[in-house]
């Protein structure tokens, strides 16, 4: 019960719920205050007439619409009460999340390249892609208040366009690479970034950013030597195709930071209007390439392998965003690029295990190369919060080498 004091000036004392009320000038003013603190019931509070220093003390229950800092705080996942699971348990949950469901979308998506015929489709692939995530968006957006779209039209004809860009050409080069070439690929979006940023905008680095690019720059061309050596499917086309979704990538990030914070526009909004404006773009370009009802033939004679198993990796990948999403707003983005950077080199080794290819060592100390470039730059972006981490583990190694030192047997003095 929470205390409200309603001060009334006049000395004269008032009773309400008395049969006896010795003015109705008190009478009527405690009913007023009872009704408007009440939302309109007089009989929800309960009301005293107190005589100290001419006070009036009215009682009412606590205002349980007014959300609280605590309700801020509180989160869902799909319906999940996980703002009531302790901290352990949710990085845990959010950890396995982005593993299980990205590992399934990069499974199914190289499990569907896999079928004889499949490589000239990836952009129909795409165009499938697209639409669930356009269904899934709209879905997210019809259970939510607002629904009025914040950002112009002309900026999500822009984002669509490096959507369709990305994704389409990053599916398409599935068709002429390893599906661990393309995942190396991806790692390295920090290149096209920082000579756009020297190019375009006159940008300076520091020197761990530089030796960041440089760590991945030949990490990526060893890797690509690599796959060129051994790999029967490597083509040149593949890793132009794989280089523009890397530079689009790159441009697509900065638009949709910039966009997002100046029109405060959610997730989903920037998902439902990219993916079907990109859909758009897509069933049009089929079209006047003549491949689309080639590609839809194609999918219909092989239903399961290609629409079962396109609406699942789709299904996987939007979901996978969201945990994605959510372990940057709960835990920050040093835990999530630790976290997705992590899979991503599970997801090399499990191509590896379960699709049959070449393998050279090569891959591996060049792979290496390219974690450790991704290594750096994330220590760049976040030196204020890992240095103290660091000296602390430093200062740690000292004190087992002290006592491991102390520890051992002195050797016996000679004596000469």
């Amino acid at each position: 019960m929470s205390t409200y004091s309603i001060l009334y000036g006049s000395s004269r004392r008032s009773t309400l719920g008395s049969s006896s009320v010795e003015h109705s000038s008190d009478h009527k003013f405690l009913q007023a205050a009872n009704y408007l603190m009440s939302d309109g019931d007089p009989k929800a509070l309960d009301v005293t007439s107190v005589t100290y220093n001419n006070e009036f003390v009215v009682k009412m229950p606590k205002d349980t619409s007014t959300p609280t800092v605590a309700d801020k705080d509180k989160w869902t996942f799909l319906g999940l009460p996980v703002y009531e699971w302790p901290v352990w348990l949710q990085l845990i949950f959010l950890i396995g999340g982005v593993f299980i469901f990205y590992l399934f979308y990069g499974y199914m998506q190289e499990l569907i390249f896999q079928l004889e015929g499949m490589k000239s489709y990836g952009w129909f692939l795409t165009l499938i892609q697209f639409i669930c995530y356009s269904i899934f968006g709209a879905t997210d957006l019809s259970l939510k208040t607002d629904r009025k779209r914040k950002i112009p039209l002309m900026t999500y004809l822009l984002l669509a366009f490096l959507t369709v860009s990305t994704m389409g050409l990053s599916n398409a080069s599935l068709g002429y690479l390893n599906y661990p070439t393309q995942v190396i690929f991806k790692c390295c979006k920090l290149i096209p970034v920082m000579i756009g940023g020297v190019l375009i905008q006159s940008k300076r680095y520091s020197i761990v950013d530089v030796m960041a690019m440089l760590f991945m720059t030949f990490g990526l061309i060893f890797f690509t030597l690599a796959d060129s050596q051994v790999s029967p499917s490597f083509n040149e086309t593949g890793v132009l195709m794989i280089s523009l979704a890397l530079c689009a990538d790159a441009v697509i990030g900065n638009i949709q930071e910039k966009t997002m914070k100046a029109y405060n526009a959610t997730n989903t909004e920037v998902v439902l209007y990219s993916y079907a404006i990109g859909s758009t773009y897509i069933f049009l370009g089929l079209l006047l390439h003549g491949s689309l009802f080639e590609a839809f033939i194609f999918f219909y004679r092989h239903p399961y392998e290609t629409f079962g198993y396109a609406i699942a990796f789709s299904l996987t990948g939007y979901i996978g965003i969201l945990f994605v999403l959510s372990l940057v707003r709960q835990f920050g983005a040093l835990t999530a690029v630790t976290v997705t950077t992590c899979r991503k080199a599970v997801t090399m080794v499990l191509s590896f295990l379960f699709f049959t290819k070449p393998f050279t060592m090569q891959y591996v100390w060049s792979g290496m190369l390219v974690l450790l470039g991704i290594f750096i730059n994330v220590y760049s972006k976040n030196k204020r919060a890992m240095d103290p981490w660091f000296t602390l583990q430093i200062r740690k190694c000292r004190m087992l080498l002290l006592r491991q030192r102390e520890s051992l047997p002195k050797a016996p003095e000679l004596h000469v």
